[in-house]
């Protein structure tokens, strides 16, 4: 099997986290500085030849209540565009509490604010990739 590659989105850094080949776990796989699309492509490219992705899942930002925002109108329009510069397919994945659950995690391991920020993203793709490995039976 392949592994499963997730996106934590960010206009700063974005988060991005594996699973195994057997796409059981998911574990924090790095942050990358958002310098520009081209750049990110490159990145993400790099990443899907070296770790045999197959799917790319990308969180999408809803409001609390279920609606969107515009920050779920910015996501969407990348995740279209990151879908033609991909040879793998890309899935949207609620990440609704992503990042606060994140920082709680790294606050639990005894992270402060400021390191944290370095480790955030990346663990905030991985419990959206978490949650998709959880739930993608159900699809």
């Amino acid at each position: 099997m392949s592994r499963i590659l997730a996106i934590d989105y960010g206009e700063k850094r974005i988060g991005l986290a594996l699973s195994d080949p057997m796409q059981i776990f998911s574990k924090p796989y790095k942050v990358v500085q958002f310098k520009s699309k081209k750049d990110f492509i490159e990145n993400v490219l790099e990443v899907i030849k070296e770790q045999d992705v197959e799917l790319v899942v990308l969180g999408l930002p809803w409001g609390f209540e279920g609606q969107e925002t515009k920050k779920t109108l910015e996501v969407r329009k990348f995740g279209e565009y990151l879908q033609t510069q991909i040879p793998v397919p890309l899935k949207f994945w609620d990440e609704r509490l992503t990042t606060s659950e994140a920082n709680a995690e790294l606050k639990k391991m005894g992270y402060d604010y400021i390191k944290a920020r370095e480790f955030v993203d990346a663990v905030a793709a991985s419990l959206i990739l978490r949650s998709y490995l959880e739930n993608k039976e159900d699809l």
